[in-house]
């Protein structure tokens, strides 16, 4: 298994432009990553729609590469965008899947069937146009130049190490960063969206 900052860090070189959005526990390492925050989409809180907010947005600005940083949580609670994904099949549309087979947010407990799932071949049996599976950082780190050069949707299931949470939700420390208001606002500035 893979920490999610190195996940972070290996994908990092390669993102150029693209807009970067996060799900679950793990997701608020991007912050401390991400070198361009304005092309950041920060939702928190959104377990389950995330996967959608993000083909949204890839169906929206097909110019622009979209990386979606989800979790296995997240997904299951929603895997009919799976198939909606591949139907609309958009070339900019780079789903990974941080799988730590657990709910972390909530204490740890875990996926129902975690360790036979195979999302990757999900998103292969739907029609993603690429996909891939890694449990090894060398792996991921020598292959993810050439999986952002692909035409989409690609999905990337990376095998993670958990970061159980267990203080109840009002004491956990907050990863800061901008609120979710803030994030639309700067977000519609660079793409040059207009507010309603």
């Amino acid at each position: 298994m893979i920490d999610a900052t190195d996940v972070f860090k290996a994908f990092q070189p390669h993102r150029g432009d693209a807009i970067v959005t996060t799900s679950g526990t793990v997701g608020s390492h991007w912050a401390n990553v991400s070198t361009k925050p304005n092309r950041d989409l920060r939702l928190g809180s959104s377990m389950g729609q995330t996967v959608s907010a993000a083909f949204g947005v890839a169906l929206g600005l097909p110019e622009e590469q979209m990386v979606l940083f989800d979790s296995e949580g997240a997904l299951l609670m929603n895997l009919g965008a799976l198939a909606s994904i591949a139907g609309k099949a958009p070339k900019n549309f780079y789903h990974f899947l941080l799988d730590n087979e657990m709910y972390a947010t909530t204490g740890g407990q875990p996926v129902p069937n975690a360790a036979n799932i195979d999302y990757a071949g999900m998103a292969k049996s739907v029609g993603y146009a690429s996909t891939h599976h890694f449990t090894d950082l060398e792996e991921l780190v020598t292959s993810i130049g050439e999986i952002m050069k692909e035409e989409g949707p690609v999905f990337i299931s990376i095998k993670i190490n958990p970061e159980v949470q267990n203080l109840p939700m009002a004491l956990r420390e907050r990863s800061g960063g901008r609120s979710r208001i803030e994030t639309i606002r700067n977000f519609q500035k660079e793409f040059g969206i207009a507010s309603v």
